[in-house]
């Protein structure tokens, strides 16, 4: 083989082992919860959505409406979320990807009529879009029940 090879194929084992430590490093820890009764505030990587009301546009995604809290946990743990608290109003799930196991946290409060809700990625900076897409499923998730 030629040098370029071998210098390729230690690259991608480098890679893969940096993105393997990462996934590690994110199964540590939990949900922010509840900030003074709302849900925390992303920060300013790409990597998190939230429906509060002061969340910039990069992150806002809409509230849940016409859907209990009951009915969001619900979808959520058929999407394959993890429960990982629960108290009066609102509730903290985790999501895994397959290969390298980076942990997201998914949190939702009911508030009125509205359920708020946010998922973000416990480690790195972007996340390819995986949050946004998981809160439009859930929508879709919650009016095919």
């Amino acid at each position: 083989m030629k040098l370029a090879a071998y210098i390729f194929i230690g690259l991608v084992v480098v890679v893969m082992l940096a993105f393997f430590i990462l996934g590690k490093k994110s199964q540590k820890g939990s949900a922010p919860g509840l900030v003074d009764g709302r849900l925390a505030a992303c920060s300013s990587k790409p990597n998190c959505v939230s429906s509060e009301d002061d969340t910039d546009a990069k992150h806002k995604v809409d509230p849940l409406t016409g859907v209990s809290l009951l009915d969001v946990r619900e979808a959520v743990e058929n999407m394959g979320g993890v429960i990982t608290s629960s108290q009066d109003g609102y509730f903290s799930a985790e999501f895994r990807s397959n290969l390298f196991k980076f942990t997201d946290d998914v949190e939702a409060r009911q508030d009125g009529a509205n359920v708020h809700i946010r998922s973000a990625s416990r480690v790195g900076h972007s996340d390819g879009g995986v949050n946004r897409k998981r809160m439009a499923a859930l929508r879709t998730a919650l009016k095919a029940e």
